[in-house]
């Protein structure tokens, strides 16, 4: 869609919805958010997936490999057919992901489940 906008071909673009729940889950970086620690390398980097994506925020290549360069490093976004589920794929996908320091709140979508 950002790429048919950037060439000025909106018109050619037949839009998909996926009627899914999406999270995201934010990795942050040590010392987010005072002083966020840059130059810590990432691993555990998943494919994308049907049901997950990972974004990139504070992050750059050093050799090809991702490390930190900023406080919010990541966001884990994951679909589901609930917020539950959403939730808890997006957790999965973050588990897997490593970088000295890493971390995330682990309430997100709690509200939304304890209050549909």
């Amino acid at each position: 869609l950002l790429g048919a906008a950037v060439d000025g071909k909106l018109d050619q673009v037949e839009l998909q919805w996926d009627r899914r729940t999406a999270l995201g889950v934010v990795m942050a970086a040590h010392g987010y958010p005072e002083a966020p620690r840059k130059g810590d390398a990432i691993t555990g980097l998943p494919q994308d997936q049907d049901d997950a994506m990972v974004f990139h925020a504070g992050t750059e290549l050093k050799e090809g490999v991702p490390h930190t360069s900023g406080g919010r490093v990541l966001c884990v976004t994951a679909l589901g057919d609930s917020v539950r589920q959403a939730q808890q794929r997006a957790y999965d996908v973050a588990r897997g992901i490593h970088f000295d320091g890493a971390q995330m709140r682990r309430d997100i979508g709690y509200r939304a489940i304890k209050n549909p």
